[in-house]
C-alpha cells in the first residue's frame, strides 16, 4: 500500500487508540515499528494480526500478494527487537519467523479464520511468513495522557474486542474456530490481568486518599468477582468446544455484566483519578 495511504492509517490509529475506518475497519490491527535494515531509522506501517495467546500475536507478511516480502520483513530478520502499538498499549517485543509444522498450525487458523489469507498465497509464489510477536516484559505503556483517560483507553480496548468476538461469533458458521477460541481465552487472560491489577493497586490507593468512595470500592471488588465467574464459564465453554450458540450465550452475559461495571466504574473514578 503507498505510504501516504498507511500515514494517514496511522494517523487515525493513533488519534482514535486503534479504531480505524475504510480499509481497516474492524479488523484486529497494530501498527509495528521496525528498524530500517539499511537506514536503521524506524518505520512504522499498519499490520493486521492474530491473538496467539497471553503475551504472543502473530503477524502475516502478506504485503497484499506481492512476489516479494514487505519492506518490514526484511527489517525485523536484521533486527528483532520491534515496537507494537496496539491503541491502547504501546509495548517493546521480539520477532521470531515461525517455521515447519509452527508455521503451518498458526497459517491454517489464520486461513480458517479468514479465507483472505489463502487468496494472498495463491497469488504469490513465495511462501508467506508468518512471524510470532513475543512481548517483552515490562511496565505498561498506556497510550494516555491521564489516569482517567487511561482508565476509559483500556476500558474501549475490551469494549472493542468483545465487539470482533461477538461479530466472529455470529459469522463463523457452526462451530467455534480455534483462531477465536484463542481470541476469546485471550481477552479472559487480559480482563483477568486488568481487574487483579484494579484490586491490588488502583483501588487500595483510592481507598486511602478518598475514604467516602469505600461503598463504590466495595461494590466494584464484587463485580469483580461476578465478572471472573462469567469469565472462568467462558472459558470452561470454549475449552469444551462447545457449538457457537452456546459460547455467544457466555458471550452475551460477559458482555452484559463488564459493560455495566465499565460504565458504572468509569463514572466513579474517572473524576476520583483526574
Amino acid at each position: 500500500m503507498p505510504n501516504d495511504f498507511n500515514q494517514q492509517v496511522i494517523e487515525e490509529f493513533r488519534a482514535n487508540h486503534g479504531r480505524v475506518g475504510g480499509y481497516f475497519e474492524g479488523a484486529r490491527l497494530i501498527l509495528l515499528t521496525t528498524t530500517g535494515a539499511r537506514s536503521g531509522a524506524p518505520h512504522t506501517t499498519p499490520v493486521g494480526y492474530l491473538a496467539d495467546g497471553d503475551d504472543r500475536i502473530l503477524v502475516i507478511a502478506t504485503a497484499g500478494g506481492s512476489p516479494r516480502h514487505p519492506a518490514w520483513y526484511h527489517n525485523l530478520l536484521a533486527e528483532p527487537r520491534v515496537t507494537v502499538e496496539n491503541g491502547a498499549f504501546t509495548y517493546e517485543a521480539e520477532a521470531e519467523v515461525l517455521t515447519g509444522e509452527e508455521r503451518d498450525r498458526a497459517w491454517a487458523r489464520a486461513v480458517e479464520s479468514d479465507e483472505g489469507w489463502a487468496d494472498y498465497q495463491r497469488g504469490t509464489d513465495r511462501l508467506i511468513p508468518v512471524v510470532a510477536l513475543q512481548e517483552v516484559p515490562g511496565p505498561p505503556n498506556i497510550n494516555a495522557g491521564s489516569m482517567a483517560e487511561a482508565l476509559k483507553v483500556v476500558h474501549d480496548a475490551f469494549r472493542r474486542e468483545l465487539d470482533m468476538i461477538r461479530k466472529e461469533l455470529t459469522d463463523g458458521g457452526t462451530h467455534l474456530v480455534a483462531q477465536l477460541r484463542i481470541n476469546c481465552l485471550t481477552f479472559c487472560h487480559g480482563l483477568d490481568n486488568h481487574h487483579t491489577g484494579e484490586n491490588i493497586a488502583m483501588f487500595p490507593a483510592l481507598a486511602g486518599r478518598y475514604p467516602e468512595a469505600a461503598p463504590t470500592l466495595v461494590r466494584l471488588n464484587e463485580e469483580h468477582e461476578r465478572i471472573t465467574e462469567l469469565v472462568e464459564e467462558l472459558r470452561r465453554v470454549v475449552m469444551g468446544d462447545e457449538p457457537v450458540p452456546v459460547v455467544r450465550a457466555e458471550v452475551e452475559r460477559l458482555t452484559t455484566a463488564l459493560e455495566a461495571h465499565l460504565a458504572y466504574e468509569e463514572e466513579q473514578l474517572m473524576p476520583l483519578l483526574g
